[in-house]
């Protein structure tokens, strides 16, 4: 799939006051997890059919 869907950094500007803080364990990329739930809600995927660059589905 090519046409991937990758928030923009006004987008995750808005977006960033709504994340956790993060308590002891790293916090995965939220721009590619994000990006990844957008791409699948908008197509109707299964979160198991999400691309690879999206990272793991069960991170999804």
């Amino acid at each position: 799939m090519s046409d991937l869907f990758w928030l923009s950094d006004a987008q995750m500007a808005r977006l960033e006051p709504y994340f956790p803080k993060s308590h002891g364990k790293p916090r995965v990329d939220d721009r590619r997890v994000l990006s990844g739930i957008i791409f699948i809600n908008r197509n109707g995927l299964r979160w198991r059919d999400a691309p690879k660059e999206y990272g793991p589905h069960k991170t999804l």
